[in-house]
């Protein structure tokens, strides 16, 4: 039997060091929830008409504009009140 090569995929983007997902995580957070916010409250609000899309989109973005600072001010209070419910490993 032949000897199997252990083949790497070279990626597409270097990866930050783990410091950064202290400010990965709540973007990525911050994205979906006000993407997805943002399109029930329109659909809710407006239907789903012909401009639905572009309103949506720039629905989103203002939306992520302000969702994302708001993450990141809440975050250490949100850290506070699930460690009186939560028991949270030392740091």
């Amino acid at each position: 039997m032949g000897r199997s090569k252990l083949t790497t995929k070279k990626r597409f983007m270097a990866k930050l060091p783990a410091k950064y997902a202290g400010w990965i995580i709540p973007l990525f957070l911050s994205c979906l929830m006000s993407g997805t916010i943002s399109f029930i409250n329109l659909l809710m609000n407006m239907g789903f008409n012909a401009g639905f899309i572009n309103q949506w989109l720039a629905t989103w973005m203002f939306s992520w504009a302000i969702a994302y600072p708001v993450v990141l001010v809440f975050l250490p209070l949100v850290r506070r009140l699930t460690s009186l419910i939560v028991e949270m490993p030392p740091h």
